[in-house]
């Protein structure tokens, strides 16, 4: 478990969630460069930003969206992006959860290892503080997930966390590392696969798609090789349709 710092009752959430949640086996540490790195996960709902706070080597700071840190942007924010999927007769009571889950979120992203992620003008300032805790020495963790789905593994990255490379070397004159996580809750595990280094002198889209290919793919890859298990996906949905590391044609091929 990482140092954990912070108000009293922040601490003790943290070690009431660390008591109560995967202890995680690590692979592939040697992946993790001496220099300050961006490591870029699978979601995996809760278990990604929590195994971020708590297991992952260093105690980096977290890519956390503005919203869940703002106790009246909560309330909307969750209920879509949490619960909007739920049966219609259940809805009411997911609507009332996201209204009393309010003040803790704030609480908590608050005072975690967390950089407020915005989607506006105020972007830049988290590009910015980024940039500052790389130069300090401290890593990022950053799960870029969005609705679109990759494969049976992971959803489509949103790539603009790219940039950084470029902000980076701008500030230090450094490439950036971007180092793939596979996180396997049901598993206990946590992988980090081959790094890919920042190319500051590629056209920057076509540098985001270069990264985010490989990231996803390696992250696929490390996925596919372990023993078959449930994979929990980045959209939160019943737990009858998380799908398996192998694809389906796949078992039904071996068989």
């Amino acid at each position: 478990m990482n140092k954990i710092q912070g108000p009293l009752f922040f601490r003790l959430i943290c070690r009431a969630v660390w008591l109560f949640s995967p202890k995680y086996k690590i692979i592939g540490a040697e992946n993790l460069p001496d220099e300050p790195c961006v490591i870029v996960g699978n979601h995996s709902q809760m278990y990604g930003p929590i195994a971020g706070e708590l297991h992952v080597p260093g105690a980096p700071y977290i890519w956390c969206t503005a919203e869940m840190m703002d106790r009246k942007l909560v309330p909307e924010y969750a209920y879509r992006d949490f619960w909007s999927g739920r049966p219609r007769a259940v809805r009411w009571f997911y609507k009332l959860l996201s209204r009393a889950i309010a003040p803790l979120s704030e609480y908590i992203f608050t005072n975690a290892r967390t950089i407020a992620v915005h989607h506006d003008a105020h972007v830049i300032g988290t590009f910015r503080e980024s940039v500052a805790k790389l130069r300090e020495g401290r890593s990022l963790v950053i799960f870029p997930e969005h609705y679109t789905p990759h494969n049976n593994i992971v959803h489509d990255f949103q790539d603009r966390f790219i940039d950084l490379g470029r902000m980076y070397r701008r500030s230090t004159g450094k490439d950036l590392t971007f180092v793939p996580l596979y996180l396997a809750p049901r598993l206990k595990t946590m992988f980090f696969g081959a790094p890919v280094l920042f190319r500051a002198d590629a056209p920057a889209a076509e540098e985001r798609q270069r990264i985010c290919t490989a990231l996803m793919d390696e992250i696929t890859r490390m996925a596919a090789a372990q023993p078959e298990h449930t994979v929990v996906p980045y959209p939160n949905i019943p737990k009858g349709q998380y799908p398996k590391n192998i694809p389906v044609e796949d078992l039904t091929h071996d068989a």
